[in-house]
């Protein structure tokens, strides 16, 4: 009996099956998989990118924005701190501490054209904050100047930049600034914070390194030369008589003289009221609503702009309800699905009996009459929808021939536009092609012989209508109802022309808050709350109906 070569044996001693390089067949055949996988990956790649960019990444920045409010902490961090141990359900004022804070906290925003941001947001939850953030904005130079003043009154040296840069820079940074060459083209030295200055002047270092961040890198201004701003006195004043002003007599570095005979001559500067400064600058500053407002939403994420897109606010109490004066978009959300509806009815009802004729009229008639469906997509929408406007106006083609027709009187010409009315027309004629096609791919693959037969077994045209050929053009009418429905709404133009007041979408909503109002977040949470309604009646569709039973055709 022939036996087999040696290689043969080796590969049969281990029990496995071997491919011809020796490899294991189940490895072998694992690679030859991952192979064929990644070689899937690469074709689909440029596909998964482009859905990625965008599709997926916008809907995941709407739905951050929806959350998103990281502006009033960051450009108020300190108040915010500080606000944070406030009682805003006992009627009373923050403290003083609270008012300085906030006084530190504009001062750097307006410097970096930042309070303005903040007011118009705040303005979205507290009618006025806009003004008030922008009026103040203007009113905290005055503030700070209070301690500017004494300081310059009492020595010249306080009023120089040079001087304070002196024993606020560092040594090699005073040289690099001094040796710069601004025509040169290259960026002025980075400033740098003296070695221990921070620990005599706490306040001022950090002021002050945020001083030269705006001065050198928003403003582009020389800094060596430049005066500091009147926070800086300010801050200098607390280091010099605060807690720790004892540490100005023992500081020996540049200036030493001059920051220590301003240490004893601070102990009878005039202080500041920073509580009734602000009141002076706004009496707002003096009532617990904007204070109350700036708690609220100091947090980095909110959940107030989804209860502002149901009708609801945040208050010190917890959610509550707006006045019934002010709840509108509960009204319109609901006011979009039944539009959206009755556009889809409309379209069964109108594209059923077309899509039955084209499925079962002689080719070249069918083509003629496919062309004249898809003749509105040769025209552009704003233009469609204009010429409804037109026609559908007290004095337009529709009621005149009413009126000709002896339908209607003269002076009972029918409300057809910016209302519901009109924007039921307008978007059923835009969107009809859309529920035709669907329809008439399906019917187009039932075969007559079904209607035949069903005859002469004794059926009456109804009957075979209703049993036999309409349960087959189900699947269409599913698939139509899908494209009109998700189609509609999301419109904004139609309504936003022919709709007036009373026919809007709540897409029209969306769209007033990202171009004039500027209020994206409500705007997402708006946008995040119409997607989630329709992936949820998509989900009770699919339960119902199932979206396996929607086809095309075929």
């Amino acid at each position: 009996m022939p036996q087999d070569p040696p290689d043969r044996e080796a590969k049969k001693s281990d029990g496995k099956i071997r491919a011809a390089d020796g490899t294991s067949l189940k490895r072998s055949l694992n690679r030859a998989l991952r192979r064929q996988k990644l070689r899937a990956l690469v074709l689909i790649a440029p596909l998964l990118i482009f859905v990625l960019v965008t599709f997926i990444a916008p809907i995941a920045d709407m739905l951050f924005r929806s959350v998103e409010n990281q502006i009033v902490a960051e450009t108020l961090p300190r108040t915010t701190e500080t606000l944070a141990d406030w009682d805003s359900t006992s009627g009373d004022l923050p403290g003083a501490p609270v008012y300085k804070a906030l006084y530190e906290d504009l001062f750097i925003a307006q410097e970096r054209k930042l309070h303005t941001r903040l007011g118009s947001r705040l303005n979205y939850e507290l009618t006025g904050a806009s003004s008030l953030f922008r009026k103040s904005g203007r009113g905290v130079d005055d503030i700070g100047e209070v301690y500017q003043d004494q300081f310059e009154d009492f020595d010249e040296f306080w009023e120089d930049g040079e001087n304070w840069n002196s024993f606020m820079g560092s040594d090699a940074w005073l040289a690099d600034i001094q040796a710069w060459d601004e025509d040169s083209g290259d960026r002025q030295p980075r400033f740098e914070m003296r070695d221990g200055i921070a620990e005599f002047f706490p306040r001022t270092a950090e002021k002050y390194e945020i001083y030269a961040d705006v001065i050198q890198n928003e403003e582009e201004d020389y800094l060596y030369d430049e005066d500091p701003w009147a926070l800086i006195y300010s801050a200098f004043y607390d280091d010099l008589t605060g807690p720790n002003g004892d540490m100005a007599a023992a500081y020996n570095g540049p200036a030493a003289a001059q920051i220590q005979a301003a240490a004893a001559a601070a102990a009878d500067f005039e202080t500041v009221d920073y509580p009734a400064a602000f009141a002076e600058i706004d009496r707002d500053w003096a009532r617990t609503p904007i204070w109350q407002t700036i708690q609220t939403y100091s947090g980095p994420f909110t959940n107030g702009y989804f209860l502002n897109a149901v009708d609801m606010q945040k208050t010190p109490d917890g959610p509550e309800l707006r006045p019934e004066n002010q709840r509108i978009y509960g009204t319109l959300f609901l006011r979009t699905l039944f539009m959206s509806l009755m556009i889809t009815g409309s379209c069964i009802l109108l594209g059923y009996p077309v899509a039955w004729l084209l499925a079962n009229l002689p080719a070249r008639t069918a083509n003629l009459l496919m062309i004249l469906v898809l003749l509105p997509f040769w025209t552009s929408l704003l233009v469609r929808t204009s010429a409804w406007k037109v026609m559908l106006q007290q004095q337009g083609v529709i009621n005149d021939t009413l009126v000709w027709l002896g339908i209607v009187s003269d002076a009972g010409r029918l409300a057809l536009i910016n209302n519901q009315t009109g924007t039921i027309i307008a978007m059923t004629h835009i969107l009809l092609p859309f529920m035709i096609l669907p329809l008439y791919s399906v019917m187009a693959t039932i075969p007559p012989a079904y209607l035949r037969a069903a005859k002469s077994l004794g059926a009456t045209n109804w009957t075979a209508f209703w049993r036999v050929y309409f349960p087959q053009s189900v699947p269409g009418i599913g698939a139509g109802s899908i494209l009109v429905f998700i189609l509609s709404i999301g419109y904004y133009i139609t309504p936003e022309i022919v709709g007036g007041t009373t026919g809007t979408f709540i897409s029209n909503r969306i769209a007033y808050h990202i171009s004039s109002s500027l209020n994206w977040g409500l705007a997402a949470a708006l946008g995040a709350i119409l997607l989630a309604v329709v992936l949820g009646l998509y989900w009770a569709y699919d339960k119902i109906v199932g979206i396996d039973n929607v086809k095309l055709g075929g």
